[in-house]
């Protein structure tokens, strides 16, 4: 444990030997007053005597974080009273890192706060450097997908990714299965697009000899590969209809039959699904089963478009450029970078890395430039280019929309819709009564 701040309760600065994790005893003003010695090997030793604040040693702000556009888990602690949790980017030697930031009260001997424990668990899921293995990216929108994918990877839920092609749902299950108690057993992906009934099952579940003309062998399916590990089922909205049925009892039971067999295996397994469809309307259309729906959508997690997350199109060219070429090191142009962050990729990162590949070769160096993008971006159109045909609704129905839909997925549970949305439950509300006009 190190003390910094003279007058600091002993006592409770020796709890923080007691974490598993790195921590730091915060007061109620943000000075650090003590930290363990997880927190110095993993982030530095902070200088004694100098008044040090939070904000200031993990980010670098002159100000609080709420008041530097992020969310601030001691003010929220302050309000609350209870413990408080949140996802920040931390500064450290190493550069800019993702950590889990969990902030305890503690209260004083007559009731009121008088420390703040802040507990710091780094998250290796994510990158907010260049990284050519994992999912990279600073902004906002990609904060929160880290945020809930580091939230549900150590349980067993299923979940099931949505968004637009391209976004890195493949990326996003790896991340939830190498942060999952289950990394050290196999992720075995699915790609469930163009197949019929009799080859996605026996794709899945195998089958044994003699089960059909070509099966000449017993041949084991992919779910005995995924034994205790993670099953990916990769654009689960092509599932053929006749086999959906076939799925959901593997899901309810654990239980399944290779085709041709009368014998019953089980399998143990975490189910993770992707689809860029919207499979609510292939319920109402009946081409995908409402209880199966219900059965994967345990813990839906939405990735952003690019388009979305503009200011990470750097970082992610970067890396992007970093696979496609180790050894040439290319580099893009300030210019560039700024080119790509204003282009409206419907293909998303996938679009994005078909530029960089075209890119690599027009190149006549390894510096990538205005003149070199001009001739890689085809159809890929500036936004303010495409900002014409898109149709703005008002504040306020855009609001009402985002409300609606954030108590749908919280099946009405105001509290829980306020805690995601990062306001008050009053706040929320007050802010339900205004879009209904209450």
């Amino acid at each position: 444990m190190q003390l910094i701040a003279k007058d600091t309760d002993k006592n409770v600065a020796h709890m923080l030997d007691g974490f598993a994790y790195p921590a730091i005893l915060v007061s109620a003003e943000y000075e650090i007053l003590a930290t363990n010695e997880l927190y110095a090997t993993t982030f530095g030793e902070i200088p004694r005597d100098r008044g040090s604040r939070c904000y200031e040693v993990s980010h670098g702000y002159r100000v609080p974080c709420d008041q530097a556009g992020e969310s601030c888990p001691l003010a929220a602690c302050k309000s609350s009273g209870v413990k408080e949790r949140v996802m920040h980017i931390h500064t450290t030697s190493r550069g800019k890192e993702y950590v889990d930031v969990e902030m305890l009260p503690i209260n004083g001997e007559d009731g009121a706060l008088q420390y703040f424990v802040e507990i710091l668990k780094p998250v290796n899921i994510a990158s907010a450097e260049f990284s050519t293995e994992n999912m990279v990216g600073r902004s906002p929108a990609f904060n929160k997908l880290v945020e809930m994918i580091n939230l549900v990877a150590s349980r067993d839920t299923s979940v099931l990714l949505l968004g637009e092609s391209g976004t890195g749902k493949e990326l996003a299950a790896k991340a939830i299965h190498d942060a999952s108690p289950r990394r050290s057993r196999p992720l075995v992906t699915v790609e469930c697009a163009g197949l019929t009934d009799t080859l996605f099952e026996s794709e899945l579940f195998g089958h044994v000899k003699g089960a059909f003309t070509g099966a000449v062998t017993n041949k084991p399916g992919l779910l005995e590969n995924a034994e205790g590990g993670t099953l990916f089922l990769d654009e689960i909205g092509d599932v053929p209809l006749g086999m959906q049925v076939k799925l959901l009892r593997l899901i309810e039971t654990g239980s399944y039959r290779a085709v041709g067999s009368t014998q019953l295996k089980r399998a143990h397994f975490r189910l993770i699904c992707a689809t860029h469809k919207n499979l609510m309307e292939q319920v109402a259309q009946g081409s995908f089963r409402e209880d199966l729906y219900y059965r994967i959508n345990a813990f839906p997690i939405v990735l952003p478009p690019l388009r979305e997350r503009s200011e990470d199109v750097g970082i992610i060219a970067k890396s992007i450029l970093g696979k496609l070429s180790p050894d040439e090191k290319y580099r893009l142009t300030d210019s560039g970078i700024k080119m790509l962050s204003a282009c409206h990729f419907a293909g998303n990162v996938r679009e994005l890395r078909n530029v960089l590949e075209r890119a690599t070769i027009f190149a006549n160096s390894n510096i990538i430039d205005l003149k070199v993008l001009e001739r890689c971006l085809l159809d890929t159109a500036p936004r303010n280019k495409i900002a014409e045909s898109v149709v703005w609704q008002d504040l306020k129905t855009q609001e009402a929309r985002y409300l609606n839909d954030l108590l749908s997925h919280c099946q009405g549970n105001k509290a829980q819709a306020a805690k995601i949305a990062g306001i008050s439950l009053r706040s929320f509300y007050r802010k339900l009564d205004l879009v209904r006009g209450d």
